[in-house]
């Protein structure tokens, strides 16, 4: 089971760290990947990290904003978003792969979260 937390209203420019915390299966025995969806969207891929930690993939809209990280000794995964705007507005999942490799294809993972709430608004 994945379970997601830290999703918030925040203004722009703020930021804000979510967490995927698992149980029953060690997180990081395949990638791990957040993901996200706007009312209206489909669900795009955001970042994702491999088992070991040191290899990850952003979507061009986040890269140099957003930050994953892996804790193994939490079975955790987290992810920095910096300098929001309102175009991040949307449920955050975060997911676990069936594969090693670094993805952000929706469909290489068969375990999602329920997500979390994220809004940029002022």
């Amino acid at each position: 089971q994945l379970v997601e937390s830290g999703g918030d209203l925040v203004q722009p420019g703020g930021s804000l760290r979510l967490s995927c915390t698992a149980s029953g299966f060690p997180l990081g025995s395949y990638t791990t990947g957040w993901f996200r969806q706007a009312p209206g969207k489909e669900r795009e891929g955001v970042a994702c990290i491999d088992p070991t930690g040191h290899i990850t993939e952003y979507a061009r809209s986040v890269e140099a904003r957003f930050t994953i990280s892996r804790d193994h000794s939490k079975n955790a995964v987290f992810l920095q978003m910096n300098h929001l705007t309102p175009e991040d507005t949307g449920t955050y999942y975060c997911a676990s792969a069936g594969v090693i490799y670094t993805t952000l294809e929706p469909r290489q993972y068969p375990d999602w979260g329920q997500g979390t709430q994220v809004t940029v608004s002022s």
